[in-house]
């Protein structure tokens, strides 16, 4: 098997956490689809805000204030380049792709009427599912599904088929944190609009992986996370198109969104401080750029190709379990494997691991419909990140033999 040149060793040093141990083991941390780990150069940049210009932005004209303005900005422009988005105002910080997702859906009520249809896929998180409901009851607009098969690959011919000039707004994750299925969005993109409708796209499971260019895509909208891309909790961007953007009502009311304010009205600011209403994260932004910094030190290029070395390889471990049937097995993944060992609860699985020092995710991973279409209460999920070994693949399959000897 091909080995990528990464220096692993040298990249898990810049991990604190990877030191520890848990129940006397030696911590595995295979949840990254869940969150990812901070290096300690973005520590080291969350303790340098609190420890030298802790200040509100954009309204004081002291020292510290100014300064750390600049900081924030300059993280919007480092986000903006590394999504190749056209400019920097299109770039619009929030507490995280959820809330992302919910500024968009709520700016939609403006434009959707009963008759109109959103299509949304069969392999979206709850985040993603729960605001498109919420608007298909606002408004009276029709949600339909794109439906997958047992691969946990999407239908495109049911795609076209569903698409028509009554499609207002498509939704799609970039990446299933289910199944670890890449959907072909580029497709999905310039399908929906030839029918005229709008693009949002989930990158949160995405942007750790592969480097999105916003522009090439042509998409309407793209969301991710910092805290699955080596950045804090608690922030994360929405990319729009300025004309869709302009278009779109504000999503809060509050300080630092508006151009003036009376009893009688109010007038809101322009890009990007329309929707950025009230005291920002302006530590977890400024973070957010010093991850993507890190990540692109390291290079996307070299870390999709080591994390697919790291998914052939467990894959073909894990195969090697008797009874163990893996969901989601699409031509085109990323390093997400969710599994099941037949007759054993995947909970039962995830909390012997966790004796062991094992960190999985068990369960149906916010993605209900997912296990309800493979008619199972959950899985277990091991997600992979450029600083986890071959080494820690091969603990985990001895620890799952260990669990299956101990339930069976």
């Amino acid at each position: 098997m091909k080995t990528t040149r990464l220096n692993i060793q040298k990249i898990r040093k810049d991990f604190p956490i990877l030191n520890r141990k848990v129940n006397g083991e030696p911590l595995v941390y295979l949840d990254n689809a869940a969150t990812s780990q901070t290096p300690k150069q973005v520590i080291d940049a969350i303790v340098d805000y609190y420890s030298n210009y802790n200040a509100n932005i954009h309204r004081g004209v002291h020292a510290l204030s100014q300064e750390a303005t600049d900081k924030y900005e300059e993280a919007r422009h480092t986000i903006q380049q590394h999504f190749n988005a056209e400019k920097a105002q299109e770039i619009i910080f929030t507490s995280g792709t959820t809330d992302a997702i919910n500024l968009v859906a709520n700016g939609f009520t403006e434009f959707l009427e009963e008759g109109d249809e959103i299509l949304v896929s069969a392999m979206e998180h709850h985040s993603n599912i729960v605001p498109l409901q919420m608007l298909s009851e606002r408004t009276g607009a029709l949600l339909k599904v794109i439906p997958m098969n047992i691969e946990g690959e999407l239908l495109m011919d049911q795609y076209d088929a569903l698409l028509s000039k009554n499609t207002k707004l498509v939704f799609c994750n970039h990446i299933s944190n289910a199944l670890g299925t890449i959907n072909p969005i580029e497709q999905i993109i310039r399908k929906a609009h030839k029918v005229g409708a709008a693009v949002l796209i989930d990158g949160a499971q995405a942007a750790p992986h592969v480097k999105a260019d916003v522009q090439e895509l042509d998409v309407d909208f793209y969301t991710v996370s910092a805290h699955k891309m080596c950045g804090p909790t608690g922030v994360g961007v929405l990319y729009g198109k300025e004309d869709w953007l302009n278009k779109l009502p504000p999503y809060q009311g509050g300080g630092e969104m508006i151009a003036e304010v009376t009893f009688e009205k109010t007038t809101y600011a322009g890009l990007p401080h329309k929707f950025e209403a009230g005291t920002p994260n302006i530590c977890g932004g400024i973070a957010f750029g010093a991850a993507l910094d890190y990540m692109n030190a390291i290079g996307f290029e070299a870390i999709a190709a080591y994390e697919h070395e790291i998914l052939e390889y467990a894959t073909q471990k894990l195969l090697e379990i008797d009874n163990l049937k893996i969901y989601g097995t699409a031509k085109n993944k990323t390093s997400v494997i969710s599994f099941n060992v037949e007759g054993i609860h995947p909970y039962d699985i995830g909390s012997i691991l966790d004796k062991l020092g094992i960190a999985v995710r068990t369960g149906h991973h916010c993605a209900q419909p997912v296990m309800d279409f493979y008619k199972v209460p959950g899985t277990v999920r091991a997600s992979f990140c450029f600083y986890n070994t071959k080494e820690e693949v091969d603990v985990l399959v001895k620890g799952l033999k260990r669990a299956v000897a101990m339930l069976k």
